[in-house]
């Protein structure tokens, strides 16, 4: 499935919260740790993330999209180790076929990461299973399939200036409405953080995707801006990243598009 036209009357934006919120002051002392650290989707803590990507130019459409996701992600102990639990909930806005937009719930997707013993706490490396339910509220707003796959996630912070990894995952689709499209499709997201100073740094987080059943992909590069703040119970993290497709095939991939949101660490 791909996304689709976005409702620009929308009463609230995310990516105007989070652009306000570039511009507050942090404390005056923001370590560098949890700069280092306020990025990694494997951090040993709870994390509250609300996350917007819009985009802004499908191929071979006149169409806009927007999905807004609502992430929680929590540690625990599992089978004698220590796991990553993350789950996501998007709100789409997708055309309705009729020239109109249709907004609702998506489709609710779960994973949890088996964190492996890399012999270097800088480095963090996850493996696990991932599973998406089909929970969207119109059956244009998701796939109407149950799917199951994997979910890879590497981050290294060996370096309290510049930070990278990725997170690899793949689905297929396992059960569902007979007359929906099966979903057999890859996301690579490969990221890098820069450190600038005093919570600032700029960043590189495009999603790349990959859909075996169709052979379509997309392939956008991201270049932007975002401040940890540390408050009294938690760590925020704002951030607008601006991105372009540089590589695409099929229609409906993402021409170009902004990814932003508020994340929280506690």
């Amino acid at each position: 499935m791909t996304l689709s036209h976005a409702d620009t009357r929308r009463p609230w934006s995310p990516l105007a919260l989070a652009a306000t919120l570039l511009l507050a002051p942090a404390l005056p002392a923001v370590a560098q740790d949890n700069a280092a650290q306020a990025n990694n989707p494997l951090a040993d803590t709870t994390a509250l993330n609300f996350q917007n990507q819009y985009t802004g130019d499908l191929t071979g459409t006149d169409d806009d999209a927007n999905q807004f996701y609502l992430r929680y992600a929590r540690p625990f102990d599992a089978l004698g180790g220590n796991w990553l639990m993350r789950a996501t909930l998007p709100v789409n806005s997708f055309p309705d076929g009729t020239g109109g937009t249709e907004t609702g719930l998506g489709d609710f997707n779960i994973f949890a990461a088996y964190l492996f013993d890399t012999g270097n706490p800088a480095v963090s490396f996850g493996f696990g299973p991932q599973l998406t339910l089909p929970t969207a509220s119109d059956d244009a707003l998701g796939s109407e399939k149950w799917s199951l796959g994997f979910a890879n996630v590497l981050f290294n912070a060996s370096s309290p200036v510049f930070q990278w990894g990725y997170l690899l995952t793949w689905q297929a689709s396992i059960a569902g409405e007979d007359d929906r499209a099966d979903v057999n499709l890859g996301a690579f997201q490969p990221f890098g953080f820069y450190q600038l100073g005093a919570g600032w740094y700029l960043r590189s987080a495009a999603v790349w995707t990959y859909d075996f059943e169709t052979d379509a992909y997309a392939i956008p590069i991201g270049l932007g801006a975002g401040k940890v703040i540390r408050l009294e119970n938690a760590v925020m993290n704002v951030f607008v990243e601006p991105q372009y497709t540089v590589a695409h095939k099929g229609v409906g991939q993402p021409e170009w598009g902004v990814f932003g949101g508020v994340n929280f660490q506690f």
